[in-house]
């Protein structure tokens, strides 16, 4: 089910300016200035607005016809001369850094061109994708080391998982978008028919099994967190643009989509998605986290519902991000 009121690139450059500039003011409240934060600033706001309009109406579609799969290439050799300017801006440059943001920007792009010629769903999407998402969710390690603060050290790591999202989905909309040309991901923002009644079933019923399955496992316990209600504007911004939606885009636009086509039955694209969606969270607050997989399993399973029933990841990460600000201010996880 297409969107019938899709945003246009004007509003979505709008959209954009808004919440960099926000973002912007926050940071300079809190003390944050200098050639190190312009840096920052400068590789956040580019890797938001490639984000942001590739979602808007007919920006896709108009790349790939003016420079075809070298939009992708393109996008690419961008992404990674951002990274340098965050880096030489803040006085972080590596050559090992740098190496490694260079594999996790041309190796998908590679693995991409060696199946150009051929359908969505084959073992380089497959090994691309979980190579995104190891990137973003490294395995457990006895040293403790993150991929992402290292990559990312200024400042001081606050912002290195964000940072790491913005950047692989960067390499996933270069990849799949425009040289890959996958269709009928639903990466767009935009509003559809009907859209509201399949976002609102999906939250409602999912929290109906949820909550009473949370407490029988002693998994979540209901727990208000009323006081921090003022940072709900925020953290809610956060969670929808950092957290739902890159893993709708993930896990729905692509990975459902291309078992779909691989299987060739939307059914067990969707249900295969949905496990997988679980055990991606295993090592969520200690590993094996067992009880987060159950859940994370059932919440993707009304997720990938919802993309089903409207053709798109904004639908799924709203009710994604829902589920999240849901937890995030009236439960505690035990």
């Amino acid at each position: 089910m297409p969107a019938t009121r899709q945003l246009g690139p004007f509003a979505t450059l709008g959209l954009w300016a808004v919440l960099t500039l926000t973002g912007a003011l926050y940071s300079t409240w809190q003390g944050f200035g200098g050639r190190a934060f312009a840096a920052t600033l400068t590789a956040f706001a580019f890797f938001f607005l490639v984000m942001l309009l590739l979602a808007a109406r007919s920006v896709e579609d108009r790349l790939a016809s003016r420079f075809g799969a070298g939009s992708g290439y393109l996008l690419g050799a961008a992404v990674f001369l951002v990274y340098l300017t965050y880096a030489l801006g803040t006085e972080t440059f590596a050559f090992t850094r740098s190496a490694a943001v260079a594999g996790l920007v041309f190796v998908p792009l590679g693995l991409a061109a060696t199946a150009e010629r051929r359908p969505p769903g084959v073992w380089q999407d497959f090994l691309t994708i979980a190579g995104i998402w190891l990137a973003v969710k490294p395995l457990p390690n006895p040293w403790g080391w993150s991929l992402s603060h290292w990559l990312w050290p200024f400042p001081g790591g606050h912002l290195a998982y964000i940072f790491t999202v913005l950047l692989c989905v960067n390499v996933a909309l270069a990849t799949f978008l425009l040289l890959r040309r996958v269709s009928g991901t639903g990466y767009s923002i935009g509003w559809g028919r009907h859209w509201g009644f399949f976002i609102l079933a999906s939250f409602i019923v999912f929290a109906c099994i949820a909550i009473p399955l949370g407490h029988a496992i002693h998994f979540i316990q209901f727990e208000p967190q009323w006081s921090q209600l003022r940072s709900l504007p925020l953290v809610s911004l956060g969670i929808l643009f950092f957290t739902a939606w890159p893993e709708e885009f993930l896990f729905r636009g692509l990975l459902q989509n291309m078992l779909s086509r691989a299987s060739k039955s939307d059914l067990t694209g969707w249900w295969i998605a949905s496990i997988v969606f679980g055990l991606s969270h295993i090592t969520n607050m200690g590993f094996p986290n067992w009880r987060y997989v159950i859940l994370a399993s059932i919440a993707g399973f009304f997720y990938g519902w919802t993309w089903r029933k409207t053709g798109s990841i904004f639908a799924s990460a709203l009710v994604h991000a829902a589920v999240d600000i849901t937890w995030h201010f009236l439960f505690r996880t035990l």
